[in-house]
């Protein structure tokens, strides 16, 4: 029953933070926001809406460790599963954009951050406001560089909705309270499974809650490299793990501080270093080929072998 409850709440979640996205950017649009404002803050967070939800409902339920695994899992399958699918699914990967001089090291600051903040046993609501401003200066960042342009064409076909007030108002509220309805049950189910099974909730949290609330970025970037929009599915995971560290981490801890036995959860902690700093290289070098992929797909077998044989 658990475990029904589990895949319902899931699928609540999903569909409450899709149906904030896409009001979101209609109200934007009605506002004449920018589109590459739009892009930059909208894409980059709201595909992360899920894991904050779960990680801010974990923390308030007194469950860090679903919290902090949900936030790590979401980052090392964003790299392993949902890279290496970009990888796999496009023909031909060659993005205008310089993802390396402009947003990989992005997403490896927070995990570095991250890493000095554990090192005292807690993530304290000092540490949350840190990560926050993190963030803060990406999407600064992003506003200010003139070529981080969204995708023009789905902009363009938002536009011609027809929009209403009275509509978008109701939407966003509906929107809102399938989340935390949503993130609630998520929260609740899974604790009752880990319970039930025998297994700590950070197993829990790590593949079951962070897999579900990834599909957000997996159905995004595997439906833009179909249609050849490879900037678009790579700057989405790279936005997305970017978000995940700093707001969502920093949304939690501000919530109620979250300590954390570092050494206990050492090897997810450094597999989740491991595979920035190997998201960062294959930036760096434009590595993005089907064998990239494969190796991706490699860490995440280990990743999941080791989760698994500690359950």
């Amino acid at each position: 029953m658990s475990f029904l409850i589990f895949v319902i709440a899931m699928g609540v979640l999903i569909w409450g933070a899709e149906m904030l996205i896409h009001q979101s950017e209609k109200i934007a649009l009605r506002f004449d926001i920018p589109e590459f404002i739009i892009g930059a803050t909208l894409i980059a967070l709201g595909t992360s809406l899920p894991e904050m939800a779960a990680s801010v409902a974990a923390s308030a339920s007194d469950k860090p460790e679903i919290a902090i695994s949900n936030v790590i899992g979401s980052n090392i399958l964003n790299i392993t599963l949902v890279l290496a699918s970009v990888f796999l699914v496009a023909r031909n990967i060659k993005p205008d954009r310089d993802f390396f001089a402009k947003d990989s090291t992005w997403a490896l600051m927070p995990v570095f951050v991250f890493i000095l903040m554990i090192m005292d046993g807690v993530i304290s609501r000092f540490d949350a406001i840190l990560l926050m401003l993190m963030m803060g200066a990406y999407l600064l960042f992003l506003v200010q560089d003139a070529k981080s342009l969204p995708e023009e064409e789905e902009l363009e076909e938002l536009a011609k909705e027809p929009f209403s007030w009275p509509l978008s108002l109701l939407m966003l509220s509906i929107g809102f309270v399938l989340v935390i309805v949503g993130a609630h049950f998520t929260v609740e189910s899974a604790s009752d499974i880990a319970k039930s099974f025998g297994v700590s909730e950070w197993v829990i949290g790590i593949i079951m809650i962070s897999l579900g609330t990834s599909l957000p970025e997996l159905v995004v970037s595997i439906s833009a490299s179909i249609k050849g929009k490879v900037d678009m599915a790579i700057g989405n995971i790279i936005g997305s793990n970017m978000a995940n560290t700093s707001v969502v981490l920093g949304a939690a801890a501000l919530t109620k501080p979250m300590p954390l036995d570092s050494l206990k959860y050492s090897f997810d902690i450094t597999t989740m270093l491991v595979a920035t700093l190997i998201l960062v290289f294959l930036t760096a070098n434009k590595l993005y080929t089907k064998s990239a992929g494969i190796a991706l797909v490699i860490i995440l077998g280990l990743f999941l072998q080791h989760t698994l044989q500690s359950m």
